[in-house]
C-alpha cells in the first residue's frame, strides 16, 4: 500500500494546485488539511474493505467548466450523490446513458485537467528547452492520458495516473543524473540549453 499512498499524495497535491490556479488564490496552506482528509478517508475505506481514496479530477474539471468554486456547493453535491448512490433505480437510469456520451464528458473533464496542468507549467516559466524538464513531462502526459496500466497480479494493478506519477519522478531524476554525468565529463555545469553541449 505504501507506493499507492505516495501516488495519492502526488495526485492530491496536483489537484490542489489546479484549483489554486483556477481560483487565483494560493492554497498551499490547505495542503496539510487535504492530506489529512485524504488519509482519513483512505483509512475509513480500508476498514470496510475499500481501496485508497483520493480527490477526483472529474470534480476539478467540473469546477473549470462551471466556474463554481464554492465549498458549500460541493458539500451539497456530495451529500446528494451519496443519497442517489443508495437508489438502485437511479443507478439503472445512469446505465441507460450511451457510452459515447459518458466517454465524451469524461474526455472533456480530463482534458480540462491536462490543460490546467500545462497552464501551471507555462505561468511558472518551466523551461521546456531543457531535456530534464521536457522528457519527464512528455512521458507523464502520454502515460497518464493514454491510461497505461501495469498489472502486477489479478487483484493488483496501477492505472495511468499512478504510472504517470512514478514515470515523471523516475524520468526527472534520471535525466538530472545523466546531465550531471555529462557535465562532469566535460568539466562544466549543466546549462539546461539543448543547443549547448551537455
Amino acid at each position: 500500500m505504501a507506493p499507492v499512498v505516495l501516488i495519492l499524495i502526488a495526485e492530491n497535491t496536483g489537484h490542489v494546485k489546479a484549483v489554486a490556479e483556477m481560483t487565483g488564490e494560493s492554497l498551499d496552506a490547505s495542503l496539510g488539511r487535504a492530506y489529512m482528509g485524504d488519509g482519513l478517508a483512505t483509512m475509513l475505506a480500508g476498514f470496510f474493505g475499500g481501496s485508497g481514496t483520493t480527490t477526483y479530477a472529474e470534480n476539478i474539471g467540473v469546477m473549470a467548466a462551471t466556474k463554481v468554486y464554492s465549498t458549500a456547493a460541493y458539500i451539497v453535491a456530495a451529500l446528494f450523490a451519496i443519497v442517489l448512490g443508495m437508489s438502485p433505480k437511479f443507478g439503472a437510469l445512469i446505465l441507460t446513458m450511451p457510452l459515447s456520451v459518458l466517454g465524451g464528458v469524461t474526455t472533456i473533464l480530463y482534458g480540462l485537467i491536462a490543460v490546467l496542468g500545462a497552464r501551471i507549467w507555462v505561468e511558472n516559466k518551466v523551461d521546456f528547452r531543457s531535456n530534464h524538464n521536457l522528457m519527464p513531462a512528455a512521458i507523464a502526459l502520454i502515460v497518464g492520458a493514454g491510461d497505461y496500466t501495469f498489472v502486477f497480479s489479478k487483484d493488483v494493478s496501477f492505472g495511468g495516473i499512478a504510472l504517470g506519477t512514478v514515470a515523471v519522478l523516475v524520468a526527472y531524476h534520471l535525466m538530472m543524473w545523466l546531465e550531471a554525468m555529462v557535465a562532469a565529463r566535460q568539466g562544466s555545469q549543466p546549462s539546461g540549453d539543448p543547443t549547448k553541449p551537455g
